[in-house]
């Protein structure tokens, strides 16, 4: 009971220090837990978090909870699994229930190409020791009833992949699990601190100017998701990420109905339902660049279309609220763990739709090369020069759409 008292005490709300071993800028899921795993596993505790908001403010807060690790592609497959590994013992290792509910997710297949495309990448999943089952129209009707299986389904349903360790988590928890910890170590979290530029030493990154004055550091990270390539080009760097708004919405409660993730096979739509009761649904980015966390109505239409083909139902039901989530879109649509060309500066981007999933396992492996300058093992093929060298993690051969929701 001691544990659990001291991890609620609330957070020491620091004032800057003049140095750190390290400098985290973001303080959002992958910020936090890469200044955690920098304390817990490698014992470097002089580190500070910069955000330039509050905890939790960026897509950490803004996305629909989905965990899951049912990757095909070399590069993508061993990494989430790692990450899925991660949050399974998520809770006990941060000593704060994050919620996480391995309810399943069913990736349904409408027509005969998509049910080979989705048993092919379930086959690769079980060669890569990762649980996937294949379902028939049969075996869904049984498991999911609700769904729209007549014979005037705009789009039948002739089966389904199954990751029953899939689910979700609270995003909430999460953030503040992880802050919680990495602040029980000692790490410094920096509010309301915007950077505004980079301290060079001799052609390396020696800190960074902020508004609340220069911060120097013998290494920073960047860890800004949709903000990578303005931050970034403050040293100079420009990157292969565009930015782009991804709307998720939440509907009014109803009764339990959704006891697992479903996510749509003819158009990017995935929902589930939250212990509050609400349905969480989301769908594709927005079509055009922005750095707003709100999006466009035609998304909007665009989910409800979906969901409405799958569960026709959701039509009786009212939109309690949407939010953004500012998307960093590589080019192949796999994230980016590596060092920069600027000595002392290490990058964390390129997470497209699979960001908070990644959390755990991105926070551990820019942890480990941050402080070992070497990559870890499962992220060793997300490096930033991959679009030069032609090794592209490409998980569709679609550019920036990574995965099946």
């Amino acid at each position: 009971m001691n544990e659990l008292v001291d991890t609620l005490q609330p957070l020491r709300w620091d004032e800057p220090k003049s140095a750190y071993d390290v400098v985290i800028v973001g303080g959002g899921g992958h910020g936090l837990a890469t200044a955690y795993y920098l304390a817990a596993n490698h014992g470097i505790r002089n580190v500070a978090v910069i955000e330039k908001g509050y905890v939790g403010s960026g897509n950490v807060g803004r996305n629909t909870t989905i965990v899951r690790s049912n990757y095909m592609i070399g590069g993508n497959t061993a990494f989430f699994e790692f990450s899925l590994q991660l949050w399974e013992g998520l809770s006990h290792a941060l000593n704060c229930n994050v919620m996480l509910s391995q309810r399943g997710q069913f990736v349904f297949a409408h027509g005969p190409s998509q049910l080979d495309a989705v048993a092919r990448r379930g086959n690769i999943m079980r060669l890569n020791g990762i649980d996937a089952e294949l379902l028939d129209r049969g075996d869904l009707m049984k498991l999911v009833p609700y769904l729209d299986y007549s014979t005037e389904a705009r789009f039948p349903i002739y089966g389904a992949l199954l990751q029953r360790r899939a689910g979700t988590a609270r995003h909430g928890a999460v953030a503040w699990g992880y802050a919680r910890a990495a602040d029980s170590y000692g790490v410094d979290i920096i509010e309301n601190c915007e950077v505004t530029g980079f301290v060079m030493e001799g052609g390396r990154v020696g800190g960074v100017e902020t508004t609340r004055g220069r911060i120097l550091a013998g290494r920073t990270g960047i860890a800004v998701a949709g903000h990578s390539s303005h931050v970034a080009a403050m040293a100079s760097l420009r990157l292969p990420v565009e930015s782009h708004v991804l709307q998720a919405f939440v509907s009014e409660p109803i009764k339990p109905l959704v006891d697992h993730v479903l996510s749509f096979g003819a158009e990017l739509f995935y929902i589930s339902q939250s212990d509050k009761g609400g349905l969480v649904f989301g769908g594709d980015i927005d079509g055009y660049n922005s750095y707003a966390q709100r999006g466009s109505l035609p998304a909007v239409e665009d989910v409800c279309e979906s969901g409405m083909a799958l569960m026709p139902m959701l039509g009786r039901l009212r939109l309690l609220r949407g939010w953004g989530g500012l998307m960093d879109m590589s080019m192949d649509g796999s994230p980016i763990i590596d060092r920069t060309a600027v000595g002392g500066l290490y990058l964390n981007c390129g997470w497209c739709y699979g960001g908070f999933k990644a959390t755990p396992a991105s926070g551990w492996c820019f942890a480990h090369l941050i402080a070992r300058d070497e990559p870890y093992p499962v992220a060793a093929e997300l490096r930033l020069d991959r679009t030069v060298t032609g090794a592209l993690i490409d998980e569709r051969g679609a550019g920036a759409q990574p995965n099946l929701h």
